[in-house]
């Protein structure tokens, strides 16, 4: 029985690949987005933005909160859902 299964499955056989795929980038993606020092990265690189007059200091606080809060997986309100 186990042969007559796998011949009946085996057109499945590229859907199922691709699912694997897709289950393998999800995993990869959610430990870039919880990795600490990829989170580092990201506030260097807005502190190194203002220093550099890119970004202002509210821009800043937006974008550290918006780090932060992906690495604790918490959401806040926006300011318009806050009025």
């Amino acid at each position: 029985m186990g042969l007559l299964s796998f011949i009946a499955t085996l057109p499945l056989a590229p859907v199922r690949g691709v699912i694997s795929l897709a289950e393998l980038i999800q995993r990869q993606v959610e430990e870039e987005l919880h990795n600490p020092a990829s989170a580092r990265r990201a506030l260097e690189e807005l502190e190194d933005a203002r220093a550099a007059g890119e970004i202002s200091a509210e821009e800043e606080e937006q974008a550290q909160q918006a780090i932060l809060d992906r690495m604790t997986g918490t959401t806040r309100p926006s300011s318009t859902e806050r009025e």
